[in-house]
């Protein structure tokens, strides 16, 4: 194998991801040089999406993410297959113990206490709640003892931090909607359009704005075909999967999405 150089990669992904490309890349020349398999911290699926590319089929890429549905994962990235348990990824669930009863936590405020304890908003992965009052989180198993010391509080609510084991994992809410649509273009902007009832133009402008992303990277250009599969997110307005495409009689198009949108637009509707 040879040692990939960055640039070569660059014209393949947004300009705002290159230091993610850069460290994609050195995440690969160093497996070629030394020989030896790399346990990432938590990546996001755009993160993934741009070292699977940059490994290609030269190197092996496992992850996990502490449950099966999780949007953050490990990678274990090696040069030859390994048989992995999920307790080779060294991901520890978490749950968060307070008075439920007389106050509630939100995915923003758990959120927002664990980016600013100190730490890297890379060491911990999920955030995941069953809609009962419940809720957990992933991190990275050598982070424990300093998580679990440090979270004593989020907002004015007094917490324990406590790990549960593999059985103890809750399934995690799903709140998403499937909504049908009908368009008469599959452009990424007419879409989004339909979606969130802003206009063309708008859509245009958040495009340009980089508050676009299709499969959970930027996109400059509103011109862009959707298809099946595609996920397409708005930043401040949600995230939506595109579940099945049909021609009307009509000539339009009728678009399902599976969609999720954010809490403050829920309080909106």
């Amino acid at each position: 194998m040879m040692k990939r150089q960055a640039s070569s990669f660059y014209p393949h992904f947004d300009s705002e991801e290159k230091t993610t490309v850069d460290k994609m890349v050195g995440f690969f020349n160093q497996i070629i040089f030394k020989h030896e398999a790399i346990l990432t911290d938590f990546l996001d699926p755009a993160q993934r999406d741009i070292l699977k590319t940059v490994a290609g089929g030269d190197l092996l890429v496992q992850e996990f993410g502490g449950y099966h549905e999780a949007e953050k994962k490990r990678v274990y990235l090696s040069e030859d297959w390994v048989n992995l348990m999920p307790a080779d990824y060294q991901v520890t669930a978490c749950e968060i113990y307070y008075p439920s009863k007389f106050t509630q936590l939100t995915h923003s405020s758990i959120l927002g206490t664990l980016a600013n304890s100190g730490v890297e908003t890379d060491t911990f992965g999920d955030i995941i709640t069953d809609s009962a009052g419940k809720w957990q989180f992933f991190i990275k198993s050598e982070l424990f003892d300093f998580f679990t010391q440090q979270i004593d509080r989020i907002g004015r609510t007094q917490v324990k931090v406590r790990a549960v084991s593999p059985k103890e994992i809750l399934v995690p809410e799903d709140d998403s909607q499937i909504v049908p649509l009908i368009v008469a273009s599959l452009r990424i902007d007419a879409v989004l359009a339909g979606i969130s009832k802003n206009s063309r133009g708008q859509l245009k402008a958040a495009v340009n704005a980089n508050l676009v992303k299709l499969n959970w990277h930027g996109v400059k250009d509103s011109n862009i075909i959707v298809k099946v599969g595609d996920v397409l997110s708005l930043r401040h307005f949600g995230r939506s999967k595109i579940m099945d495409i049909t021609t009307t009689k009509k000539g339009k198009y009728r678009v399902v999405l599976k969609l999720w949108q954010t809490q403050k637009h829920k309080q909106k509707d």
